[in-house]
């Protein structure tokens, strides 16, 4: 009998653990849902600025590689983390007025909704401020299309290019340009149907693109679904290119 007694726990125990208990406060499920919202919009920000951001394909131009509406992810640690390197499909922003235009200078409503959207990275942004092409030469590169129809060469290696319209040429104009320092010269893979540095170079406007332009470099197609792949960088075709001409 005394064993009990003195096992049992006491009363006045039990009523400060009530009491406790009841000086616990929630948050309210409104505050708890605010907060909660806050946090992902946060995340997701930092996500977008830092790490990856979503874009679509708006035209042909790197065909057959990337598709009209084809939406993809974008890696923001090229450049800079790591290294941009020559076939890698970059995006970057308009450097020259290469666009005319932009589909937010009189936007419809389901454009207002994406330009928001797309600042948390939701969404692919809508602008159309960005281009997506093919980095084929880096600073110092000696880029050379000798005709019309002629193989792309870089610092005096013909490079065979496996992922280019196999419809057309290489090259859909002639050129022979050295790459400044701090920009790049990029085409698309849809030769004949790209306003690339080649075909801005031809018109004798600005046809490089200053490396910091770049937002980053494309690394998988994600919609529509039967679309999805990853995106190499095509390396192998610029293997045997020297580091310097």
């Amino acid at each position: 009998m005394n064993e009990q007694t003195e096992t049992a726990p006491r009363p006045e125990r039990r009523a400060g653990g009530r009491r406790a208990h009841r000086g616990k406060r929630q948050m309210p499920i409104w505050l708890d849902t605010v907060v909660t919202m806050v946090v992902a919009i946060i995340v997701a920000v930092l996500i977008k600025t830092f790490l990856v951001q979503p874009f679509y394909i708006p035209s042909a131009s790197m065909n057959p590689t990337l598709l009209q509406d084809d939406k993809i992810v974008v890696s923001k640690l090229s450049p800079g983390v790591i290294d941009l390197k020559r076939g890698d499909i970059i995006v970057f922003e308009d450097p020259a007025d290469w666009i005319p235009g932009s589909a937010t200078d009189n936007p419809s409503l389901r454009v207002r909704v994406m330009m928001v959207l797309s600042t948390v990275g939701i969404v692919p942004d809508p602008s159309q401020d960005h281009l997506v092409k093919r980095l084929i030469g880096l600073p110092g590169d000696h880029v050379v299309c000798a005709e019309e129809g002629a193989q792309l060469e870089v610092n005096g290696v013909p490079v065979d290019e496996p992922y280019i319209n196999p419809d057309t040429p290489a090259c859909q104009v002639a050129f022979d340009v050295t790459v400044p320092k701090g920009k790049l010269w990029v085409m698309g893979d849809n030769r004949f149907a790209s306003a690339d540095s080649a075909y801005h170079e031809a018109q004798g406007q600005e046809a490089f693109v200053p490396i910091d332009n770049v937002t980053g470099k494309a690394v998988a197609v994600f919609w529509p679904a039967n679309r999805w792949q990853g995106l190499g960088g095509s390396h192998e075709a610029f293997a045997d290119v020297p580091d310097h001409p």
